[in-house]
């Protein structure tokens, strides 16, 4: 076996355990217990005798198997409420009386809105002496469309589309879906008082803000009318969006409308948010098995955002910079980062940030022996595509080239997907029933490997000599 070839295994291991990290049942099981009547979560307790009953709603990608975890706690039939989960189409799992129903991801669809109405129900039919359990998880937002009258669905639709294209932030996209919601922003918290509510919640989100994770339907919102406006005005798409979109920021903007409820609403008394598991610690289980493997592991950063494409380069940067100089890190080294990035479209390709970061980042390393770069959504998707991510090396440049493919045109039209389909380089994992974001590996062999003298950029990358397969 070859060296690149053995890297891109060791690379997919270490993103396996990233992977297993992020799992929903073992997430809820750290922080859920139940015990003698008695369930703990964090560190408050909840006496089953003084509720009349538990419902069980919530929203996401991972929405299935943590269900599948509150089911494994035994809540005792007597106590079992209402339940509902909007999770993806395919991301289910066998449960025995938790409900779900499969919609659509990230553009929200008619059966979404369906589930929403009838998770917004349960919540409202909700008494003082119920207890709700909210699960939550990456995707939520798309998941649980409820839009505020007078915008419908497609123009629901057609609005995220236009933020999706546009390069914005999940921040900013939450900021606006907030506001044409009746669910979102704190909404479902509303629904449910003065029932008591306890959301475990599976952060998507970079630095785990609960007002922006699913669009933080239980917890205080600090945006406003005016920021969603101002994202639009930023993108500039406040002219393209729908007219009772824009009427309803006016009319929001104006008074007219109530604001998303605050922090120190008194509504929120009764109202528990606990995160259970977080892209963190699927980077710190990333560097442990490269540890394992024999690596020197050094996570980047957990909250890296921005263009894909710069980031790429500045990550295949200071994988040259090891294998050259041997800083920040002596190979062999692992360079670990979580986050999530984000493409400007400029082109009709298929493809997401996790290809497009690849691809960016294998014509920075051309020609490079002992690097590969992994880059994969630990959702199981990529964009509007079946592969989680990609994975590259050295020589993936001139491969391509051996195929008639160049790179940058593939980048000029974000088509990484058909790029590193031709290459046999997707990372398909299919549905992983959890979402903490991405997960970047870059792995530099042992130093003693024969590096080009001179700095290699952008279309200047020189071509290889070595071919390889995928992992």
């Amino acid at each position: 076996m070859n060296i690149e070839r053995k890297l891109r295994r060791q690379a997919a291991a270490i993103f396996r355990a990233a992977l297993l990290a992020a799992d929903p049942g073992r997430a809820i099981f750290a922080h859920i217990t139940l015990r003698n009547g008695v369930l703990r979560a964090g560190d408050a307790r909840y006496r089953l005798r003084d509720f009349r009953k538990i419902h069980v709603v919530g929203a996401g990608k991972a929405g299935a198997t943590m269900a599948q975890a509150i089911e494994k706690l035994g809540l005792p039939a007597s106590r079992r409420g209402d339940s509902l989960i909007n999770v993806k189409y395919g991301y289910t799992v066998k449960l025995r009386w938790i409900s779900l129903n499969e919609c659509a991801h990230p553009v929200p669809d008619q059966r979404g809105v369906q589930g929403a109405e009838r998770i917004a129900a349960i919540a409202a039919q909700a008494g003082p002496d119920d207890l709700v359990l909210c699960l939550i998880s990456g995707g939520a937002s798309a998941l649980l469309p409820l839009p505020a009258p007078p915008v419908t669905l497609e123009e629901k639709q057609a609005a995220t589309k236009l933020l999706l294209a546009s390069g914005a932030t999940i921040h900013e996209m939450n900021a606006v879906r907030k506001h044409i919601s009746l669910i979102k922003g704190g909404q479902l918290a509303r629904l449910a008082s003065p029932a008591a509510v306890v959301s475990l919640i599976l952060s998507d989100v970079i630095g785990d803000d609960l007002d922006v994770i699913g669009s933080g339907v239980t917890a205080p919102d600090a945006s406003t009318f005016a920021r969603a406006r101002a994202v639009l005005e930023k993108y500039g798409i406040f002219d393209r969006v729908a007219p009772n979109i824009r009427e309803r920021l006016e009319r929001g903007l104006r008074g007219e409308l109530p604001e998303t409820p605050k922090p120190g609403d008194p509504l929120f008394a009764r109202t528990q948010n606990l995160i259970v598991g977080s892209n963190r610690l699927a980077v710190e289980a990333a560097a442990v098995k490269a540890r394992e493997l024999g690596f020197r592991p050094l996570i980047l950063s957990s909250m890296i955002e921005g263009e894909t494409r710069e980031i790429a380069r500045m990550h295949a940067a200071i994988a040259r910079e090891v294998a050259r100089y041997g800083r920040p890190a002596q190979p062999p080294a692992c360079l670990i980062s979580g986050g999530e990035t984000t493409v400007t479209l400029r082109g009709n390709g298929l493809g997401g940030r996790n290809q497009e970061f690849v691809l960016a980042a294998a014509v920075d390393i051309a020609e490079l022996s002992q690097i590969v770069v992994l880059s994969a959504g630990t959702d199981g998707t990529d964009g509007p595509t079946e592969a989680a991510g990609a994975v590259a090396d050295g020589a993936t440049i001139e491969r391509a080239i051996s195929l008639g493919l160049e790179a940058q045109d593939y980048l000029s039209q974000n088509d990484s997907f058909h790029f590193f389909e031709r290459l046999d380089d997707l990372l398909i994992t299919g549905p992983t029933n959890t979402n903490v974001m991405d997960v970047r590996v870059l792995l530099v062999g042992k130093p003693g490997s024969r590096l080009p003298v001179r700095t290699v950029q952008g279309n200047d990358a020189p071509c290889g000599s070595r071919s390889l397969s995928l992992l």
